[in-house]
């Protein structure tokens, strides 16, 4: 037997009884995976909108099937200056992804899940304004990929306790 294995058998069965699943059960075909490959992402505007729009849509992984849900995403991207140098330029930015989303239910236009996601990255703004603009540009394509990873694992807890299912 594998070392690693017998040392976690114990810890597997004392896991068994606390009440823990597995959140996609039942693998591809388990009620967590078909309900998430039934959403559609509705349109977001802007480069960000694109972002996590691309980002949503590869990991629901939709395989063109008849959608059940729509999921609707507003997007709130700000960059802030925080550190100030002597001359009074900005030597460092916080930038800031936010996202209200809601999930509806296309058979009826109930709304089954409204909520929030969001992650904030720090950037240094150096002499090079090119530079300052691809730092900018890869915090953004960073966030949009945790937000998006936020938004799929809220919408995957909420159809494993029962808040949505497949048709």
């Amino acid at each position: 037997m594998n070392k690693t294995v017998a040392l976690l058998a114990p810890f597997a069965f004392a896991l068994s009884g606390c009440g823990l699943h597995p959140m996609y059960q039942g693998g591809s075909g388990g009620a967590v995976a078909t309900t998430l490959s039934a959403i559609e992402v509705a349109p977001i505007q802007g480069q960000s909108g694109w972002l996590v729009s691309n980002a949503l849509k590869d990991r629901l992984a939709n395989n063109g099937g008849a959608a059940a849900y729509r999921l609707e995403v507003k997007l709130d991207d700000q960059i802030i200056g925080l550190g100030v140098r002597r001359d009074d330029s900005v030597s460092r930015e916080r930038r800031t992804l936010r996202a209200r989303y809601q999930l509806i239910d296309l058979r009826n236009g109930q709304v089954v899940l409204d909520a929030t996601a969001g992650s904030d990255a720090g950037i240094d703004v150096v002499g090079s304004e090119y530079a300052t603009i691809a730092a900018e540009k890869s915090a953004l394509e960073r966030l949009s990929g945790i937000v998006a990873d936020q938004i799929v694992a809220r919408l995957a807890r909420t159809v494993r306790e029962g808040g949505a299912r497949p048709k």
